[in-house]
């Protein structure tokens, strides 16, 4: 999958919503379930580090949604960073606004991308005004006995999600940044809003930016050895902490190589992307290509371009060939071989 997977996106693969960063969710396993990380790992083979199969990404995906385990583990050691922000935030939920706030927190459960937490405070008043039922469940004490927060339960029309914590305002040290706060699973909720512009997989990294750069230095594309696309015309996106990716125009690539994917993936940096297979002498190359159609405004740049993986083709700009990226993007989706564009 893309980099426009960079956020713990997600893609649809054999009828399983599987995380797009298998990497990364290991690391966050690890953060919340040291134990059963290790023995996963012990359990796989070195390659699986960089696919993990179905059943491993499931699991991985539970415990990052066990709420409770989120509770005891910021409750103990507090969050990696915090952050205020005066955005207002909305959740839409079951036909309902439940919460309309500019006192929202960014709060980073793990190094790589924050959720947004809301002042209980808030979510209390707003329940009773927009008469919504937010009922206190049990708590989540330490080994101790120290209670760290309560699970709640929303329920909203037909709708109804216990994925909700309300941290104990009692923390101290650390986890004392999140005394007053309560974080909703963000897939629970039908959408979130900043101001009035809907939130996608999850919320941007106020400390991460992209910068789209027009170029007309020279870029080849091979695979196989066989060179598939030229063009001196492009669109450079570097994006913090990624490799720089080269959008070019579809009409540069030889279009009797390409073939159609089905694979869909959303960024919330740039939108929701579609692929290209390449098929050189018989040899199919899963979602070699991706591109956006309707990317976000901040985006709108690479509009209609595609934009191979760096890491799974060859490219020479300005005449260098340049060395393929390592990273844990680019791993082709199993499946049937697409149709001919």
């Amino acid at each position: 999958m893309a980099d426009d997977v960079n956020s713990n996106d997600t893609c649809t693969h054999r009828g399983h919503i599987l995380s797009a960063q298998p990497l990364e969710d290991l690391l966050y396993l690890f953060a919340f379930d040291e134990t059963f990380a290790t023995e996963l790992v012990s359990s796989k083979k070195s390659r699986h580090l960089q696919a993990p199969s179905i059943s491993s990404i499931k699991a991985i995906v539970h415990v990052q949604r066990d709420v409770r385990k989120i509770a005891l583990k910021l409750g103990t050691d507090g969050p990696v960073k915090t952050l205020p922000t005066p955005r207002k935030v909305q959740i839409l939920f079951g036909g309902t606004y439940i919460i309309r706030t500019t006192n929202a927190h960014y709060v980073w459960e793990h190094p790589f991308f924050p959720q947004l937490y809301l002042p209980l405070s808030e979510l209390v008043s707003s329940s009773k005004a927009q008469n919504f039922s937010f009922t206190p469940g049990s708590d989540i004490k330490s080994d101790s006995g120290h209670a760290l927060a309560t699970q709640y339960t929303i329920a909203c029309g037909s709708k109804t999600t216990d994925q909700v914590i309300a941290f104990s305002d009692n923390l101290t040290g650390k986890p004392a940044e999140l005394s007053g706060l309560v974080k909703i699973n963000f897939d629970s909720m039908d959408q979130w809003f900043e101001e009035d512009t809907p939130i996608h997989v999850h919320p941007k990294d106020p400390f991460k930016r992209i910068d789209i750069l027009a170029s007309t230095r020279p870029i080849k594309v091979s695979v196989s050895g066989r060179q598939i696309a030229y063009t001196e015309t492009a669109m450079h996106l570097y994006e913090t902490g990624l490799p720089a990716r080269f959008y070019i125009p579809l009409t540069s690539i030889d279009p009797t190589v390409l073939r159609p994917s089905s694979t869909r993936t959303k960024c919330p940096y740039k939108g929701e992307a579609e692929y290209y297979s390449v098929e050189i002498d018989g040899e199919v190359h899963e979602d070699l290509f991706w591109y956006y159609t309707r990317p976000t405004v901040e985006s709108s740049k690479v509009e209609g371009l595609v934009c191979p993986y760096n890491e799974r083709v060859d490219i020479e700009l300005e005449g260098k060939k340049l060395e393929r990226p390592k990273t844990h993007f680019g791993k082709p989706k199993e499946g049937k071989k697409p149709e001919v564009v």
